[in-house]
């Protein structure tokens, strides 16, 4: 009779530990996995982890003041990457600009530009510009959004 108690506990622990593993693979947290975000000022404009990073989705500063602050933190897994850079590209894929940030400790640092120094980059009627990461961990870069910067001078609403 005890054997046959200590059989069904056994069975109740191992259920409830398969339970817990597969309540924890359908968390959305950006704990260990690649993702970014995207900061206007402290404000969370655009967010991407796992698969949903094979979309590009389109950030409108239209309404973003000229000294706002675009930032953005890349996770790698878990560590800060080395030799990070944000590229701004046009629609033909030429570089506009590149902005180069030192190495850091902190997995919680962001890199971030000016609204103004995008806005300055358009050219002509294509108001879409590109926005790339890449680092020594991603070298060849990957794109995480194409902006339209609005005209130039737009006032905060």
């Amino acid at each position: 009779m005890l054997a046959i108690i200590s059989k069904a506990k056994a069975i109740k622990r191992l259920a409830g530990v398969a339970l817990c593993a597969i309540l924890f693979s359908f968390s959305t947290g950006s704990g260990g996995g690649e993702g970014f975000e995207i900061y206007l000022n402290s404000k969370v404009v655009l967010q991407q982890y796992g698969s949903d990073m094979n979309s590009v989705k389109t950030l409108n500063l239209d309404k973003a003041a000229d000294n706002d602050q675009l930032s953005v933190r890349y996770h790698h897994c878990g560590r800060v990457g080395k030799s990070r850079t944000i590229t701004i590209k046009d629609a033909q894929d030429k570089i506009l600009k590149e902005w180069k940030f030192t190495d850091v400790q902190d997995v919680a640092s962001r890199i971030s530009c000016k609204v103004k120094d995008i806005r300055n980059l358009q050219n002509g009627k294509d108001k879409t510009l590109k926005l790339y990461y890449s680092s020594s961990e991603l070298p060849k870069g990957r794109l995480l959004t194409s902006i339209v910067a609005g005209t130039k001078n737009v006032a905060k609403l």
